[in-house]
Parts: structure tokens; C-alpha cells; sequence
């Protein structure tokens, strides 16, 4: 990140600012290395929030560079209408990913829109806010494709997909995450949308421990799989997806799908593909959602993979 790098990425933020959607948006995905010197920096507009965060640790003058970079940015005209109320800086190399306020004031949570829906993200806390922003088009699709439907939900998180599901009209929802905080945040955002919470159920174990819970909720009309890359003492996608697969037959209903999801950026859709078919022949690949434009990636197996399989 030097002085050229810190340069472009004002000069990303400056015109980004003069644009902002009315939504919550990531509008600077260093990340997809289009931006040489600046793969290991992202920016979302949080509705009023700026959030950069940086995803290795910079050196003393590069972080020195940026700060002055943005304190300028702050002071400039195109800030001034923005609306923006405050700026963050995450260090998400750190194990507590420390949250810096550099101007406005403080913020630990806020509640942002996508779609017409509502979230309430943590600011601050955790290495994750609650809405991972590259899945955009995957609620999008659930939210289309779930009128009438059982859903059942692995690797919850703060529930974002049954949130989608249940405002288009699924019958149930099952969400599964071991994290019993998140799932709580989940109950949460269906408050938020109005939902009644009588058809969204929440599981709070371990998958692998859990088959029999899981099961006796079914057959399910949609199954999502959305899980981390690594999951300490529980998952390893390279180790425990095929699992998963595995077991998609007696989950499903006699002409259920699956949305299954990658983020890793040295896996490919063929992961997804060959494992499917190895696992779960009956199932048919179908379609690869398309991702977000502002999350572009010079390779685009590198970013997000989420596809769908039908069975029959």
C-alpha cells in the first residue's frame, strides 16, 4: 500500500461518495485484485457508516499514509453531503479485529437495509459484522424461489437467508449454527422484517452431531449450504463438504434444490460440481448465481460460488 495505492483509493472512495446507493453497499473491494497495492483493503457504506477494513497488517508509514488520506477525506466537499455520520477503520488481521473511530461518533451496532429488508449489524465486535454484503444476489434468489416452501438453512449465521425466505413466502424455515449469540442476532432480524417467528425455527448445534434433529424437520424443499472455508473443531470445507453432500437425498423432497456456496477464493465452482456429482448423483447442476458487480475479481472462480442443484 504506498503512496500511489493510497492515491487510487481516494480517488475510488471520492467518486464512490459522489454515488452512494440507498442501500447498504460495498463500494471499494480492493480484494478483487483490480487495484494493484491495495488487495488487502475493502470499504462498505453502512448507511451513514464508512467501514474500511484491512485485511493485513500495514506497515507504520503505510497505515500513516491511509489515515492521512482519510482525514482529507473527511474534510473534503463530497464527504460533507454524504450523510455519513462515521468513519471505522478494522484491523481484521487481528484476532479481535480492533475497531478504530477516526471521525464522527461512535457506533456498536446499526440496522441497514438490502433489498427493502433490515439487519442489525455489530460494529466493533467481532471479526464479522452480520451481513456478509457478496451474498447480496444469493438472498436475492432464495427470496425468489421460496414461495411455499420448507427451507432449511445450514451454517445460519444471523439467519440472512431465512430472512429472504420467509418475506418470500416460505412456509418454514430451519436455521442451523452452532453459534447460539448469532442465531440469536438472527431472531433479531426477523423481528426487524415483521416475521412471525412461529414459522422460522433455530438449531443451535454442531451439523455433524445433529443429522437426526435435522432430518425429523424435513423433507425440505431448499436446502442452503453456506459455510465458512474452516470452522475450528467442527468444519473444514476441503474435509467435511463432500459430507454434506452426501446426505442431500434424504433431506430433500422428491423435487428439492440446493443452493450450495463456496468463498474460498483457491476453490472453484468444479469443487461444487464434481463433489455433487460424486456424492448426490440424482441432483443436477443447473445454474452459478451471478455475484454483486462491485465484488468484480480479475479471476472469477476466485470469488463467490453459489449454485444451484436440482434433484429430478
Amino acid at each position: 500500500m504506498n503512496i500511489d495505492a493510497i492515491a487510487t483509493l481516494e480517488q475510488q472512495l471520492t467518486a464512490a461518495l459522489e454515488n452512494l446507493p440507498d442501500e447498504t453497499r460495498r463500494i471499494f473491494h480492493g480484494r478483487g485484485r483490480r487495484w494493484p497495492g491495495l488487495e488487502q483493503v475493502t470499504t462498505d457504506w453502512l448507511q451513514g457508516v464508512v467501514l474500511v477494513s484491512l485485511f493485513r497488517e500495514p506497515g507504520e508509514d503505510e497505515l500513516a499514509g491511509l489515515k492521512a488520506m482519510l482525514a482529507r477525506l473527511v474534510e473534503s466537499p463530497v464527504w460533507q453531503r454524504s450523510d455519513a455520520r462515521s468513519l471505522l477503520l478494522q484491523h481484521r488481521y487481528l484476532l479481535d479485529s480492533t475497531m478504530d473511530l477516526l471521525w464522527g461518533e461512535a457506533v456498536d451496532e446499526c440496522v441497514v437495509t438490502e433489498g427493502g429488508l433490515r439487519f442489525k449489524l455489530d460494529l466493533g465486535k467481532k471479526q464479522n459484522n452480520g451481513l456478509f454484503l457478496d451474498m447480496r444476489y444469493g438472498r436475492d434468489w432464495v427470496r425468489a424461489n421460496s414461495q411455499g416452501k420448507r427451507v432449511l438453512n445450514l451454517f445460519a449465521y444471523t439467519c440472512g437467508f431465512s430472512v429472504a425466505a420467509i418475506e418470500g413466502g416460505a412456509e418454514h424455515v430451519v436455521n442451523l449454527d452452532m453459534a447460539s449469540s448469532a442465531l440469536s442476532r438472527g431472531r433479531d432480524n426477523h423481528r426487524l422484517n415483521g416475521h412471525d417467528l412461529s414459522r422460522v425455527g433455530f438449531l443451535g448445534h454442531e451439523l455433524f452431531k445433529s443429522w437426526g434433529k435435522v432430518k425429523k424437520g424435513g423433507p425440505y424443499d431448499l436446502v442452503i449450504i453456506d459455510p465458512p472455508s474452516f470452522q475450528k473443531g467442527s468444519f473444514a470445507l476441503t474435509r467435511d463438504y463432500q459430507k454434506i453432500l452426501r446426505r442431500m437425498p434424504e433431506l430433500l423432497s422428491e423435487h428439492g434444490v440446493v443452493l450450495a456456496c463456496v468463498n474460498d477464493p483457491g476453490i472453484g465452482p468444479d469443487f461444487l460440481i464434481q463433489g455433487m456429482t460424486a456424492e448426490a448423483p440424482e441432483l443436477r447442476y443447473v445454474e452459478r448465481l451471478e455475484n454483486p458487480p462491485e465484488f468484480a475479481d480479475i479471476d472469477p472462480d476466485a470469488g463467490l460460488k453459489a449454485l444451484v442443484f436440482r434433484r429430478g
